[in-house]
């Protein structure tokens, strides 16, 4: 076992797959030399050469269009898009035709590449780089959206995400980046898309997060009075309501936590599934603890803008008291 950070355990899993099958490009903004701006491809270029880590000109379009192109013709594209506020050039290019091409083409093509996108904020960065757009493409369907919380569980996914023969967004909450370090094995391993993960089993509320927001989910819990089920979806397309579904209906309650803006967050599906398969079994609503309906403020009030413990917590609260 290693000890590594969530930039590491994706740069492991990067250099076994890339040594494994050699159809896998990386291609993208400085992510050569330079290793990637958070320098999660760290001496790819040099241990693989510059025809297979790429650096590409500043256009998310043009990436994205070439990474396509280069999946259909069947080999194994990894394009980064830098900040995740970026992937609107790219837009046009992901949801309308790597999402689609499966059944525009009857299944005669499929497009299996996984776009890396670094998300989420807590790090102080500038405009369009801090925001949390999941659930925009986890609405486009023909995509897998994942988003891993922990090193460990961002290796097996980001395998299983290279190896499946459809496009992935992977998205890396850079907040967590280098936060902390986990046990992760050395060999290759895979954990299945579309499988949650329960973090903590509780018998009182029903917690449902991803990304980075689980580990703040994680710091409520500790200093809280009730007995907390925490669920880390991991995959958020396809989404596993099964496990929300289980925990609700042992619980009766239920908060979900993510940093998107509330309305039409992902929260607000969830809810609205909870409702639909477990009515019976509430005994409260279900309370959501997001970001706010606004733009992503500047550094100043990031922080104060992002789900913390003391907002969780709260949320706990009202939810056991109802």
């Amino acid at each position: 076992m290693a000890n590594l950070t969530l930039v590491q355990a994706i740069n492991l899993a990067l250099i076994q797959e890339m040594e494994e099958d050699d159809r896998i490009i990386l291609l993208g903004e400085d992510v050569g030399k330079n290793g990637g701006v958070f320098r999660v491809t760290e001496g790819l270029w040099q241990r693989f050469g510059g025809d297979r880590v790429v650096d590409s000109p500043l256009a998310e379009s043009g990436i994205l269009g070439t990474s396509i192109g280069l999946a259909m013709a069947g080999l194994r594209p990894i394009p980064e898009i830098q900040f995740e506020g970026f992937l609107g050039p790219a837009y046009d290019q992901i949801c309308t035709h790597a999402a689609r091409m499966r059944t525009r083409t009857r299944g005669a093509y499929t497009v299996p590449l996984t776009i890396r996108v670094p998300v989420g904020g807590g790090i102080h960065a500038p405009e369009l780089h801090s925001d949390s757009p999941e659930t925009i493409y986890t609405h486009t369907p023909g995509l897998k959206v994942v988003m891993p919380a922990s090193p460990y569980d961002a290796k097996g996914l980001l395998i299983s995400a290279i190896r499946d023969p459809d496009p992935v967004i992977f998205f890396e909450p850079k907040r967590i980046y280098r936060a902390f370090r986990e046990e992760v094995p050395e060999d290759e391993y895979t954990i299945p898309i579309g499988e949650a993960r329960v973090v903590q089993e509780g018998e009182q509320i029903t917690m449902v997060s991803w990304g980075a927001s689980v580990i703040q989910c994680m710091n409520a819990i500790e200093n809280c009075n009730h007995s907390v089920e925490l669920i880390d979806l991991r995959t958020i397309a396809p989404m596993d309501m099964q496990a929300i579904e289980q925990s609700v209906k042992k619980t009766g309650r239920c908060v979900v936590v993510h940093e998107a803006p509330k309305t039409l967050g992902l929260g607000a599906e969830i809810a609205s599934r909870i409702m639909e398969h477990c009515f019976l079994h509430l005994e409260a609503p279900v309370q959501r603890v997001a970001g706010f309906d606004t733009i992503m403020p500047y550094y100043k009030l990031e922080l104060d803008y992002m789900p913390d413990a003391a907002r969780i917590t709260k949320a706990v609260e009202e939810v056991s008291a109802y």
